[in-house]
């Protein structure tokens, strides 16, 4: 039982910090200078990559985009 919740706490941490380094690559090489497209590097989006992995950070440029129309 301790082992598997420390996998999974360690599991999450690996996506998060992933899916933060996704996201700053994202902001800062793939999208234009002046876009407004830009996801923050906050707690939210920390526990959103953490808990969906790759599929979160497509969810906050899904929900960042959705309100820019």
């Amino acid at each position: 039982m301790e082992n598997k919740l420390a996998s999974a706490a360690i599991n999450f941490i690996i996506r998060a910090i992933l899916g933060m380094g996704l996201i700053y690559f994202i902001n800062h090489y793939l999208l234009p200078g002046g876009s407004t497209l830009n996801v923050g590097l906050n707690t939210v989006s920390f526990l959103t990559t953490g808990s969906l992995g790759i599929p979160g950070v497509c969810l906050l440029y899904g929900i960042l985009f959705y309100q820019s129309l």
